[in-house]
């Protein structure tokens, strides 16, 4: 068994390991200002702004926005 890589940075492995969640849908555990969401990867948005991660919350159906930027850190989960 794996052990679950957890990223701290926005390295180019870090934005791969997002795409991806992304194209298959999977869970991401993530924690911005000392809250952890477990969120379905939806979409990364990479408008002029900054980027973002939409991700649904599996018990309630509702999107949540989170900046890249805000993220102390995340795992993309089995």
């Amino acid at each position: 068994m794996r052990a679950i890589r957890e990223f701290t940075s926005l390295t180019p492995d870090a934005l791969d390991a997002l795409e991806r969640a992304v194209r298959e849908r999977r869970r991401v555990a993530l924690r911005r200002r000392g809250t952890e969401y477990v969120v379905v990867a939806e979409r990364l948005d990479t408008g002029e702004r900054e980027e973002a991660l939409e991700g649904r919350l599996p018990m309630t159906g509702e999107i949540l926005e989170f900046p890249l930027r805000e993220l102390e850190s995340f795992a993309v989960l089995p």
